[in-house]
């Protein structure tokens, strides 16, 4: 059986209390009050899904009852019954009380009782919303949670398995024997690959950004020696151009991925061009805007793919290359962070990606907020 909508009503009067009470209590729980200190008593220990006041009552009028009935308890729908008609009242009943409906008094039954009725499925409506909010927001945190904990379990193993490779190839002269330990390190770099991408995958489309002060010198050291130590580099003429004298506040984790697969793809896209390949990244913060671009002179892409190759699992070519994923997820960076990105490639010249970040701070509510103006 469905519960009753429980209903607080507050009048100075108690012949209006009587009346309401005799009228709805069939429909409803209802409990009543005869001032607005009672009322509010009340609602600090017990749930109510509507509550109605009458606006002319000693000490408090109803519109000041809803005001301080918002600081304690928000939840309930609220319903303002008034005798007269007075324009400031409504003005200040729906700007400080938040007051659902007006009605006039004297009140028709049937009036009332829908009113109430739909109050609360108003107040269960919210109710359903917030408690589902509530349970995604656990969700986000336990998957965020499993997530790291996967990635490492499955690297910890992963990495004895290269480590014993390693020591082997140090035991072994056979050539057919170290082919097949080459294979083995080979699977290892590719399934390492693969989970770095799922991390940044979630990363840049799952996590919310949590801002950090940025040095780009000190990132963009730290992640060309790990691309030193992750690709061969060797002909490739790195060009870097840092330009920052100012304070910029971004999230390190999103940043990180743009710069990945930026450099992945100019690697993956001409790493086996001959004559001469470089790549240039180039990084200016001025007036809380930060401008990252990764230019290349490696294959290019063709004019039909450049429309699509932000999207989930898109290539640049028809060169079986990548994941599909790389440029999704700078785009999906650069979106949560307020920004913009912009690609000029042609092919057989080169590609350049250019990526403006705003500055970001926290306001007093904790809502992320960015300087972009334009």
């Amino acid at each position: 059986m469905k519960d009753k909508i429980k209903v607080l009503y507050i009048d100075d009067e108690a012949n209006n209390l009587n009346s309401f009470r005799a009228s709805l209590r069939k429909f409803f729980t209802i409990t009543t009050a005869t001032d607005a200190a009672q009322g509010l008593e009340l609602v600090k220990n017990e749930e109510f899904q509507v509550v109605v006041a009458d606006q002319r009552m000693p000490g408090m009028t109803g519109v000041e009852f809803f005001e301080q009935l918002t600081k304690i308890n928000p939840d309930p729908i609220r319903i303002l019954l008034t005798g007269y008609s007075d324009i400031s009242s409504v003005i200040d009943a729906i700007n400080k009380g938040e007051v659902y409906r007006f009605i006039d008094k004297p009140w028709n039954i049937d009036q009332i009782k829908n009113s109430i009725s739909n109050a609360a499925e108003i107040y269960n409506t919210k109710k359903e919303l917030r408690d589902k909010t509530n349970r995604l927001e656990k969700i986000q945190a336990e998957m965020n949670q499993f997530v790291y904990s996967l990635s490492h379990e499955l690297r910890g193993p992963l990495m004895s398995i290269s480590g014993v490779s390693k020591l082997a190839k140090m035991e072994f002269y056979d050539p057919q024997v170290l082919e097949y330990f080459e294979m083995i390190d080979s699977a290892t770099v590719k399934l390492d690959d693969f989970i770095y991408k799922m991390l940044d995958f979630y990363r840049s489309t799952k996590m919310d950004s949590r801002p950090a002060s940025i040095k780009f010198d000190e990132i963009l050291y730290q992640q060309m020696e790990s691309y030193k130590e992750k690709w061969d580099l060797n002909g490739f003429e790195l060009l870097l151009s840092i330009n920052q004298t100012e304070e910029f506040w971004s999230d390190d984790a999103k940043i990180r991925v743009i710069l990945n697969n930026l450099f992945s793809n100019s690697y993956n896209f001409h790493k086996d061009l001959q004559n001469g390949p470089w790549i240039k990244i180039e990084v200016l913060v001025n007036n809380g805007i930060a401008e990252i671009s990764v230019e290349d002179n490696g294959h290019g892409i063709e004019e039909k793919y450049q429309s699509e190759v932000f999207n989930l699992f898109q290539r640049a070519s028809r060169k079986n290359v990548g994941s599909g994923l790389g440029l999704y997820m700078v785009k999906e960076s650069v979106s949560q962070m307020g920004g913009s990105i912009k690609l000029i490639s042609e092919a057989s010249v080169g590609t350049k990606v250019t990526v403006k970040l705003p500055s970001m701070k926290m306001d007093q509510n904790n809502d992320l907020k960015t300087n972009m103006s334009n």
